[in-house]
This record gives structure tokens, C-alpha cells and sequence, in this order.
């Protein structure tokens, strides 16, 4: 087979192992991408699609973006890879520099990793540092929250609170991880923007605080909005609360921004638009596009100082990193993601944008199957009515939506909506209206 064809139509799916994937169903009837240019994918049978949830939320400024392309192939050309450790190249810390711009407070501490995922792992890694550095090692306790997404490594899956991430490993988990009960509430129904209700859910860290030991806390890591699992945006009040404990008991607050950071929400990120500050912020996805793969720990200076001063100069602070820790290409992917947000403004394009986005996600709150709607900024979620088992109103749905011309994530019964920020009106009309399409095919064939 040659090279143009040979990820088109491959000769055989029965090697690859699929994440995330019911791979029996996929290889009975594949779907496979097979082009990207703009808002649009176009599959193997040569249809095109809208792509409604930036990929994984990792694509807002639109595939085959030229200027990253670019970027990629000139680094490669003059530097394709350089140690992490003990040396470096000038890159990585312009990219710092450009980060640390966009952060709130004095998060000007940059820590490269490859993913979301190890992003997390750096967090809490982090936050057990700079607390034995600070003479309080027995610190070792995470506190998490219910349906919370935090990645797949064992520290991100043992902090995470959705279920069926963590019952199969159950056993290997990371001990002394404590959950907050989340904050999706009966009376959330088809709100838009912050619930006024349940700020006080908040308080399930004081109680945690209580019943362990805040002396015994280390971190608090929740998602501003909890994205993988449908879009569960915070009560008003409810991160501020939050704040106040952790400053209370000298916790460390670690706001997961995989998602919500780089302008989902009309801010640089979630933090900023809520008015809250943390102490640690973790980022990946869009930094680069989702082209290549990179993620990144935000600090604050205090953290990092106390790292630093707590061990004598020539040792290694820090004994944490990867091989691909901000090497050359994704630097140069995500410095040309720098210079796009600027050129296009599109942080302020995302926040006039989603306005219209909301109002028209919430137009199909008339479809019969549809249970719930939930959103905020460029990001929504919409709950399916439950169909004979968890999870199957959503897998079906997103075939019926798949087959309209809609691409999007699915988690569980909630369709997860998220596009692009370089979209237009026009085509949130057509998203909105596939998505219509999409849900009654559904609603036909369950009645047929």
C-alpha cells in the first residue's frame, strides 16, 4: 500500500488497540478521518463534517493552520531535539515568558510535560515538594471531587472521580486521596452560565479538613469546569469558597485547565473569568493546537522559590521530568499558537462568539430525548435521556449526529459541545442545526 493511501484505508483494524473506544463496534462499521482544514473534517467516505468539540477540545484556532505547520518544519530543520536535562535551547524559555503573560498572579513558573495527563502528575508532584521543602512533609493527602477528569497516569486517575476511569484499578490507586462531592445538582437544569445553588458544597474540604487533619492536606485539585464529564460549571461562590479554605489551612489549590484553559471559557483562562486565583494551574490541549502533543504546570513564585532554596546550588531541585519535556517541535507549535491568539484576538473572540453559542444550544431544549443543557462559554454539554443502560442514549446518539455531518465528543449519555473559536456564526448555525438532525434520527430509530 502506498504512503497517500496508507492511513486512509488501512488493510487491516484488527491490530490497533483503540483508547476509549467500544472496538468492536468501531470495526464493524469504521469511522475514520481521513482530512482536516478549517471547522471541517472529511471522513473515509469522503463526507464532510463540522467539527463541534475542537477535537478534543485541543484544536480551537481550526486544523491545517499554515503558520504552525510551518513553525513545525523550520525547527525541525535547524533542531529536531535537545536534552531537558542539564541543558536547553532558547525556545522553552521565550515560550515560558509568553505563558507566564497570559496567567494570573504571580504564576510565572513553567514546568513542560507531554500531556494533560503528566501535567497533573507534575502538580501533585509539586505540591508534595514544596511542602517537605517547607518543612511539612506529612503533608500527603490530594483532595479531589467526584466526576472530576484528570488525566489516565495513576496520580491523575486517583484524584479523578468518574467511575468507570476508576473501578477496573481500583487497586493500584494512590493512597491517601480524599473526594469532594461534585457539584451537578437537581435544580441545575437547563442553566446557563453559573447555577445560583450550591456554593456550599465547597465546605466538603473543611469537613475533609476536619475528619484527616488539614496539617495532613497537601493539594486541592479540581477542574474550574469539569469538562470531560459534561460541562459542570461552578455555582457562584462555590471556587471562591474554595479559595478561602485552602488559604485557611495552608493547602495548595490546583485549578486543571487542560480544558478550560487558553480562551474556552472568553478568558486566557478559567481562573481569571471566575476571579479566583490558584496556586498551581495545569494547561495542555490548545498550547499547541492539539497538533503536538505538550502540557504545562503553572507556579507560583513562591512555590517555586521554596523548591529552589531548600537544596544547595549545583543539586538537582526538583527530581521530576520526561525526555519530551518542552522539546524543540512542540515549542515551536505552541509559540506559533502565541502568536495566532495575538494576531486574531481570538480570547475575545471566543467570549463575543459564545453568547450566540449558548443561545443556540439551548434552543434544543424542546427535542424529547434531550434530558439536560448545561454551558458556558465555548463549551456545552447536553444530557441524553437514559436509554435501557448508562451510556448507550450517548453512543447512539453520536452515530445519528456522526452520520448527519456533526463530529463531536460523546461522554457516557452527555454530548460534549465545544467549537472552535475560529468558527462563525454560520457555523454554529450548522452545528446547532446537525445536532437537531442528529437527535431526532436518534429519537426515529428508537421508536422504529
Amino acid at each position: 500500500m502506498s504512503s497517500e493511501n496508507r492511513t486512509s484505508v488501512p488493510n487491516s483494524l484488527n491490530e490497533h488497540w483503540m483508547p476509549f473506544t467500544s472496538n468492536k463496534d468501531f470495526k464493524e462499521n469504521p469511522r475514520l478521518i481521513t482530512e482536516a482544514k478549517g471547522v471541517y473534517l472529511t471522513n473515509h467516505q469522503g463526507k464532510k463534517q463540522i467539527d463541534a468539540s475542537s477535537g478534543l477540545f485541543c484544536n480551537p484556532l481550526g486544523h491545517g493552520r499554515e503558520e504552525i505547520i510551518n513553525a513545525i518544519t523550520n525547527q525541525l530543520k535547524k533542531l529536531d531535539y535537545a536534552q531537558p536535562f542539564q541543558q536547553g535551547f532558547g525556545g522553552s524559555f521565550e515560550l515560558a515568558t509568553k505563558i507566564a503573560k497570559h496567567t494570573p498572579g504571580n504564576l510565572n513558573r513553567i514546568f513542560y510535560t507531554m500531556c494533560g495527563s503528566s501535567a497533573v502528575e507534575t502538580a501533585i508532584k509539586i505540591s508534595i515538594a514544596y511542602h517537605r521543602a517547607n518543612g511539612q512533609g506529612e503533608r500527603f493527602r490530594i483532595v479531589g471531587r467526584e466526576r472530576g477528569y484528570h488525566g489516565m497516569h495513576i496520580g491523575g486517575t486517583s484524584v479523578g472521580g468518574m467511575i468507570n476511569n476508576v473501578k477496573t484499578f481500583a487497586n493500584i490507586l494512590m493512597p491517601g486521596v480524599v473526594h469532594m462531592r461534585h457539584t451537578h445538582l437537581p435544580d441545575h437544569k437547563f442553566v446557563s452560565g453559573q447555577p445560583e445553588t450550591g456554593a456550599e458544597l465547597a465546605n466538603d474540604l473543611e469537613r475533609i479538613c476536619a475528619n484527616f487533619g488539614a496539617e495532613n492536606v497537601s493539594a486541592c485539585i479540581v477542574e474550574p469546569i469539569a469538562g470531560s464529564t459534561g460541562t459542570l460549571v461552578p455555582p457562584k461562590g462555590y471556587l471562591q469558597r474554595l479559595r478561602e479554605i485552602c488559604d485557611k489551612h495552608g493547602i495548595l489549590l490546583i485549578f486543571d485547565e487542560v480544558i478550560t484553559g487558553w480562551g474556552r471559557t472568553g478568558s486566557p483562562f478559567a481562573s481569571q473569568e471566575f476571579g479566583v486565583t490558584p496556586d498551581i494551574i495545569t494547561m495542555a490541549k490548545a498550547t499547541t493546537n492539539g497538533i503536538v502533543p505538550m502540557g504545562a504546570v503553572a507556579c507560583k513564585e513562591e512555590i517555586y522559590n521554596t523548591v529552589m532554596d531548600a537544596s544547595p546550588k549545583g543539586s538537582v531541585e526538583l527530581f521530576h521530568g520526561y525526555t519530551y519535556s518542552g522539546i524543540p517541535v512542540a515549542v515551536a507549535a505552541a509559540l506559533a499558537v502565541q502568536d495566532i491568539f495575538e494576531k486574531e484576538d481570538l480570547f475575545n473572540r471566543a467570549k463575543n462568539l459564545a453568547p450566540y453559542f449558548q443561545k443556540g444550544l439551548f434552543s434544543l431544549q424542546d427535542l424529547e430525548s434531550v434530558d439536560n443543557i448545561r454551558g458556558y462559554g465555548m463549551m456545552g454539554g447536553i444530557d441524553m435521556k437514559l436509554n435501557t443502560k448508562p451510556g448507550k442514549a450517548g453512543f447512539e446518539c453520536f452515530k445519528a449526529c456522526y452520520e448527519a455531518g456533526i463530529n463531536f465528543k460523546a461522554t457516557g449519555d452527555c454530548l460534549i459541545i465545544a467549537p472552535q473559536f475560529i468558527c462563525e456564526e454560520k457555523h454554529i448555525d450548522e452545528i446547532i442545526d446537525k445536532l437537531r438532525t442528529g437527535i431526532t434520527n436518534y429519537q426515529k430509530n428508537q421508536k422504529n
